[in-house]
């Protein structure tokens, strides 16, 4: 019995992470939704084997409803351009190599000028197949039926089956590149109480570059649950939703700009003492403390960021900030005892001292206030970006009011 539920929760589980893996459900909906977007072009189009139509769907079911609004305008404009210059090269023109050259030209030229982005080569593509048929018309209309019939559906399949909101997906890639940071940290920091040779000092450093990728990856993850709520009706406060973890990524990402800088300064810390200790003996265990605090205010701060309910965000809020006081209590028991090593041996206060301002400067960015007035910052911006196209988009209407008048005075 129970191992038969072992396998149910096993099977639970992992239809639970494929629902919230981006790649396993654009799999589904693309699939689902250029068949049906097949059928619908074999009863409405002349084409015996409309495949432009699913093709189309393909194309433009995104993994959120924004990106495939956005997508099927540009694949539409791009096909219907491209048909447009078909015909009229048709008209003056048959079909040779100049006049097959002159068609790509013109298709690229105006692609670019209509602005339809990763669609440009569409446009010479839907002008070559159909210049390249006897029956110019009948083809042009079959391809712009199609491209119609795809975009539709497409767009219908996401308004009636709306895609997921990815915000608990990108929260988990914060929270995981945070504890990636912390597990690298108290790496660096157990490096300090000891006596690395500087190759070993140099591998955490490297680990420290390839931070830049998770942050990345990351940032890929969030632009996704950015855009899955824009033009989402189960979405009231989007924009809060998406300047709070887009200001979280900011702060984590200038965080391990500064790890790296600190496991740089590990290396050249190792060079300087020659194969002995890096720190002595009083200066070492806080210097650890403090770092140890640190890493954990780390996945503290992300488990802020990514929580949405006000209990969890106050209890998150509440262990970072009892793990900040720590960290710079420690630190400042650390600066005390390398303060007087520095004395003995001004030569390594540069060092130490590089040491304690990295240090700091992850404290600042984690600090709540700090964060807090980011933040406000942040939405005053967004906001003030909206006020301003609004006001923008008011005056331009005002104008083209008052153009014909002008005209016929």
């Amino acid at each position: 019995m129970a191992r038969g539920k072992g396998r149910h929760d096993r099977g639970d589980g992992l239809l639970t992470r494929l629902r919230r893996d981006p790649f396993a459900v654009q799999t589904v909906r693309s699939t689902a939704a250029a068949t049906l977007s097949y059928v619908v072009a074999l009863g409405l189009s002349s084409e015996p084997v409309p495949l432009t139509a699913p093709l189309t769907a393909l194309l433009v079911v995104q993994v959120t409803l924004y990106s495939t609004v956005t997508t099927s305008l540009r694949r539409v404009t791009s096909v219907v351009v491209g048909v447009l210059i078909a015909i009229a090269f048709s008209v003056v023109v048959g079909l040779s190599w100049w006049s097959l050259a002159l068609v790509i030209l013109a298709s690229l030229l105006v692609g670019r000028l209509v602005r339809v982005e990763e669609f440009i080569p569409e446009v010479a593509i839907s002008a070559m197949l159909v210049l390249g048929v006897t029956q110019v018309s009948d083809t042009a209309w079959d391809r712009v039926l199609e491209t119609l019939i795809g975009a539709v559906v497409g767009m219908l399949f996401n308004l009636l089956l709306a895609p997921p909101v990815w915000v608990d997906t990108a929260g988990d890639s914060i929270e995981d590149l945070a504890r990636r940071m912390r597990l690298l940290l108290l790496d660096v920091a157990d490096e300090f109480t000891g006596a690395p040779p500087v190759e070993q000092a140099a591998t955490r450093l490297h680990e420290a570059r390839r931070l830049d990728n998770d942050v990345a990856d990351v940032d890929g993850a969030l632009r996704t649950a950015e855009d899955s709520l824009r033009f989402n009706p189960r979405i009231k406060e989007g924009l809060l939703h998406r300047v709070v973890l887009r200001t979280g990524l900011d702060t984590l990402e200038i965080c391990a700009v500064v790890l790296r800088v600190l496991a740089r300064t590990l290396t050249d810390l190792a060079k300087h003492r020659g194969g002995h200790q890096l720190l002595p003996e009083g200066a070492a265990p806080a210097i650890r403390e403090t770092a140890q605090y640190t890493a954990d205010a780390l996945v503290s701060f992300a488990v802020l960021v990514t929580t949405q309910g006000s209990e969890g965000a106050q209890a998150a809020e509440t262990r970072l900030a009892a793990e900040l006081r720590a960290a710079r209590a420690c630190r400042d028991r650390a600066a005390d005892r390398l303060l007087a090593l520095a004395l003995a041996d001004p030569g390594s206060w540069q060092l130490y001292g590089a040491l304690l301002t990295e240090v700091d400067r992850i404290l600042d960015e984690l600090d709540p206030e700090h964060r807090g007035h980011r933040l406000m910052e942040e939405l005053d911006r967004r906001v003030r970006e909206r006020s301003d196209r609004r006001r923008f988009l008011a005056l331009r209407e005002r104008w083209d009011a008052r153009r014909p008048t002008r005209a016929d005075g």
